[in-house]
């Protein structure tokens, strides 16, 4: 089961799939928070814009994401013009083609995580000389925190699963950019079906660890998996 392959693939796709949770988080805290706390009239176009992916075909994000950052594309310019080269077929460009694809499952439980939120608690550390910056770090943050293990959770997850948008940017490149879902699409095309059963086999008691784990941490929000 943990042939040299599979062994790649699998610590590949961790490897991936935490870099990408990790800059998830970062970069939906402040999306979320700004999704929460708005009033502004473009805020349900903007949430719109956020769950795209949800709905949209991996090959279509997958197909803008490789014009983008290829040769011609406005980001390939860019970072061909910094030295950098071009990103499709790389694992910099698995990392960034997979936040655009599993941004909505990050930002929208921290988003609900801060829209329960009771403004009363806020309002009392504003009267107590609170900051802004001390109210977020010290009172929003703690509460949000099941809708930061939920998103985590489902970031990760979707991350690890994803097969599309990761053929279409990264290829299937040994070593570099072939991921578990990837390795099995390769076992099966080959006829390997053992091997694809005891991949597959590795997916779904993942899968069902990481439903485990998002009922555990929050249970109330089970209609977010």
């Amino acid at each position: 089961m943990f042939s040299d392959a599979n062994l790649t693939a699998i610590l590949l796709t961790a490897k991936l799939a935490s870099i990408v949770t990790i800059l998830l988080l970062l970069i939906s805290t402040p999306i979320a928070w700004w999704l929460a706390r708005t009033r502004c009239r473009a805020k349900v176009a903007i949430e719109a814009l956020v769950a795209m992916p949800i709905v949209l075909p991996p090959s279509v994000i997958g197909f803008y994401l490789l014009v983008a950052m290829g040769p011609e594309g406005p980001v390939g310019q860019l970072t061909q013009a910094l030295g950098l080269g071009t990103l499709p077929f790389t694992f910099s460009g698995l990392v960034i083609a997979s936040i655009f694809y599993s941004l909505p499952f990050v930002v929208q439980p921290i988003q609900l995580a801060f829209e329960n939120i009771s403004e009363h608690y806020l309002e009392a550390a504003a009267t107590l000389g609170a900051s802004p910056l001390d109210r977020f770090l010290t009172i929003a943050l703690p509460l949000a925190l099941p809708g930061f293990l939920t998103g985590g959770i489902l970031g990760f997850a979707h991350t690890v699963g994803e097969f599309g948008v990761v053929l279409m940017i990264g290829g299937n490149i040994p070593d570099v950019t072939r991921v578990v879902s990837v390795q099995i699409y390769d076992y099966v095309e080959a006829l390997e079906y053992e091997q694809a059963w005891e991949l597959s086999a590795i997916m779904i008691a993942f899968s069902f660890i990481t439903l485990l784990l998002l009922y555990l941490f929050n249970p109330n929000k089970r209609k977010l998996a």
